[in-house]
């Protein structure tokens, strides 16, 4: 690799010769000491530069990498890298046949703003509230939703809630485009944004969100996380613990404001996934907000072992969706992951054996992160907790099952042509929702990184944010409101009825993936390049809010570590 010399400042590129967005790298940036990848496609050799963006004075060269296949874009591509130029400033890199990269900036904190935007994201989906200019902006929206009338569906009935019981289920986010909420997919969101508090609190503890509980004795990560706890626990039946599926209206709305949005809604099913998803999420609060919230803290156990005992004792309440409701299913059919992972976060926060004994630790495997598989989130809080821990568990097997894992994630990012762990696992790494599925390898990969120390985990969890923020196939940073070429039309309901030419910051769409399943007419049926940024497009161009909480996770680490 060539050194960085002040002759190259004598070299001009006139940026006008170069097509923007052919060379593929994160559009935001770099932290100075940090490592910085692009990818240039086409079968391609020799120099590139990085260029000043406002001078064209060329400021660093080097060779780039010897061209590889990357069989999920089916293209050619070569590695350039520029880790050891570290100075601030923006700038462009540029190659003589593969044209130029968007401009990027070097520089601190370079992704402390798009932190606080994925977080801030769950606030703009609250349910049951009036967004206010003040802290909203330009996406200041009615209250919508408020959920004080809720009525218990047929498949929910029981003697002392029978059919069109009504009660009051407030609050909580809207799961994705959509404005209905749901306890399955509002577990792993919830557990995982958590977990980021839980394992950082350092970082988020002075993270000003600009929401309405900024300035209260609470971290305002820890204020939008108790707007979905709040919901969820009016969802549990005091009657037995028994958790609602969902609070939802019988079918989608259209393409309309919040406030638009006004048919009933109701309380569909009892099911043992959502009461277990509860169970786990409410068993992590109660260690969470111990240290704010006390009297809340215990509530929260409490409801978790409450709804831990009708799990016991319904263990295949299986969610059926009923013939008049057509929203979301986040149906389950496979719930010992479910177990495992309630049952773990009750062991670690009342230090009850008989938790971690209920299943047989010893012989599960760890995986990667999803709504319908739980069980690694089991294995991400033992590893947290692992020095606390009573004497049934294996602290040794803790750390090898987290180690193995992560390991499987590196040999993919070593082996990837666009240096990145996404295809490990093959096509099924690219399914609906793909960016969230790179996002959970990286919160496996950080929590191997946290275990041993070895920055390779680390590079990896930030190379897979570099795929998301634009060092990808289709050249979008996924991430909306950030990038030179981010989303602009995604299925985001407040985003398209809205009057407002941006749509709301701070959500990252569902991803490339082939299946098609919304119909759209797309350029490419390649696992990589599948992707629309439009309307139609729910099955690439969605947000969700499970998605967001592994964004959440994988950024504040990155900035986190890198302000170190």
């Amino acid at each position: 690799m060539k050194k960085f010399s002040i002759l190259l400042f004598l070299s001009i590129i006139p940026l006008s010769l170069f097509a923007q967005g052919e060379i593929k790298l994160n559009q935001l940036g770099f932290y100075p000491d940090s490592p910085k990848i692009a990818v240039i496609p086409g079968n391609v050799e020799g120099v590139f530069q990085v260029v000043d963006a406002s001078t064209g004075d060329v400021v660093f060269e080097s060779i780039l990498g010897v061209p590889r296949h990357w069989e999920f874009s089916d293209e050619m591509v070569s590695i350039a890298n520029f880790s050891e130029f570290t100075e601030p400033g923006r700038y462009r890199m540029v190659h003589e046949l593969a044209g130029s990269s968007y401009e990027f900036e070097i520089r601190d904190d370079i992704f402390r703003e798009v932190s606080k935007a994925s977080i801030k994201a769950f606030y703009f989906n609250r349910a049951s509230t009036e967004l206010k200019e003040e802290h909203a902006g330009i996406w200041a929206r009615p209250k919508a939703h408020p959920d004080d009338v809720v009525y218990v569906h047929e498949s929910a009935a029981t003697e002392e809630r029978p059919e069109g019981y009504v009660f009051s289920s407030p609050k909580g986010w809207y799961d994705a485009g959509d404005y209905n909420k749901y306890a399955v997919n509002s577990g792993i969101s919830t557990y995982t944004l958590m977990a980021a508090y839980e394992h950082y609190p350092e970082y988020y503890r002075n993270l000003y969100l600009n929401i309405p509980e900024s300035g209260n004795k609470q971290p305002d990560l820890l204020d939008e996380i108790r707007w979905n706890l709040d919901w969820l626990l009016t969802a549990q039946d005091p009657n037995d613990g028994g958790v609602y599926h969902k609070v939802t209206t019988k079918n989608f709305a259209g393409v309309v404001m919040p406030h638009e949005a006004t048919a009933d809604r109701f309380a569909v099913m009892k099911s043992t996934g959502g009461t277990l998803n509860f169970a786990a999420v409410m068993a992590t609060a109660a260690r969470v907000y111990s240290e704010y919230d006390p009297d809340f803290a215990e509530e929260a156990l409490e409801a978790a072992e409450y709804a831990w005992q009708w799990a016991v004792q319904n263990p295949e309440q299986y969610y059926i969706q009923p013939e008049d409701i057509q929203t979301g299913a986040y149906g389950n059919r496979e719930l010992s992951d479910e177990f495992d992972w309630a049952a773990a976060e009750l062991y670690i926060t009342t230090g009850n054996d008989e938790y971690w004994n209920a299943r047989n630790f010893d012989e599960i495997n760890v995986g990667v992160p999803s709504w319908g598989y739980v069980r690694p989130l089991a294995w991400v809080s033992l590893a947290h907790h692992r020095e606390n821990l009573t004497g049934a568990a294996d602290v040794n097997l803790i750390e090898r099952r987290i180690m193995e894992q992560g390991d499987e994630l590196l040999e993919e990012f070593h082996r990837s042509a666009y240096g990145v762990t996404k295809g490990r696992y093959g096509n099924s790494d690219f399914v609906w929702g793909s960016n969230g599925v790179i996002g959970n390898h990286s919160m496996i990969l950080l929590q191997a990184y946290r275990l041993n120390g070895d920055e390779t985990y680390l590079q990896a969890a930030r190379a897979n944010l570099d795929y998301i923020l634009g060092r990808n196939a289709t050249g979008y940073s996924f991430v909306t409101g950030f990038g030179s070429k981010p989303p602009m039309f995604p299925h985001h309901r407040q985003s398209a009825a809205g009057d407002i030419e941006e749509p709301v910051p701070g959500f990252v769409i569902g991803g490339p993936q082939p299946g098609q399943q919304d119909g759209c007419d797309y350029p490419s049926n390649l696992p990589a390049t599948t992707f629309l940024d439009h309307w139609c497009s729910y099955s690439t161009n969605e947000v969700a809010i499970n998605w967001n909480a592994p964004l959440v996770y994988l950024i504040g680490a990155v900035d986190y570590f890198s302000g170190k």
